[in-house]
């Protein structure tokens, strides 16, 4: 029963984020030092920006735990 609710929620997820990638699908631009940018959808800029996020916290969870 778990592993169908564990399923359930994560195509729940998936069709949420795919609205939402396919409603914010408006380019923007990312501008870096040295006047270098680079133009991406904005739900591009958010994945990729959520995901940095993610390793970046389970990294530093990783950390905190091997360290006690």
């Amino acid at each position: 029963m778990m592993k169908l609710i564990t399923w359930l929620s994560r195509i729940f997820v998936f069709v949420v984020l795919a609205i939402f990638a396919s409603n914010n699908s408006q380019p923007i631009m990312l501008q870096y030092y040295f006047d270098k940018s680079i133009e991406l959808p904005l739900s591009v800029a958010l994945l990729i920006f959520f995901a940095l996020g993610s390793i970046i916290a389970a990294i530093v969870v990783r950390c905190r735990c091997h360290s006690d």
